[in-house]
């Protein structure tokens, strides 16, 4: 398995155990910019991004969590600081990527893709424990989104 696939996996493993997917991305999408992991507090900031934001199915988790990734990386860390010149560059093809990846889904949201009342139970309880539900085009989309996102930090960074 190479960088890529490893990272596409990490994520979808990390989702699958119970992060959301905006802190499985970011989880891990952290690893292709710097050795140790994010801190556990930065984790925590991307749970409420999970299910569209607060489950309103606005933008989709897995985009907050990569870009949260790049700016991690690449974001500065001082009001008077300068982000890395890189960062504007990956975070907009990735947006950009990001609509290819999820356009066969309708949309870039969280609505377009998982197609899930978050304020429904049930559906929820349906959502996160049927094999056959929609959660399948979610995995997938932590994955490409992962896969995408290491493509451009080695086409950006290397």
């Amino acid at each position: 398995m190479n960088g890529r696939e490893k990272t596409a996996a990490k994520a979808a493993d990390l989702f699958q155990e119970g992060f959301h997917c905006s802190q499985a991305v970011l989880c891990a999408c952290a690893g292709l910019f710097r050795e140790e992991p994010p801190p556990q507090e930065l984790t925590a900031a991307m749970a409420p991004f999970a299910s569209g934001m607060l489950g309103s199915g606005q933008a989709c988790g897995a985009l907050t969590g990569a870009l949260a990734a790049v700016g991690f990386a690449l974001g500065k860390t001082s009001p008077n600081g300068e982000n890395h010149q890189a960062m504007g560059r990956i975070g907009k093809e990735l947006i950009k990527e990001f609509g290819k990846i999820t356009s066969e889904y309708g949309g870039m949201s969280c609505s377009d893709i998982a197609r899930l009342d978050w304020q429904d139970a049930e559906a929820v309880k349906r959502f996160r424990t049927d094999p056959d539900s929609r959660r399948k085009h979610c995995v997938q989309v932590v994955k490409e989104t992962c896969a995408c996102l290491h493509d451009l930090t080695k086409k950006h960074l290397m």
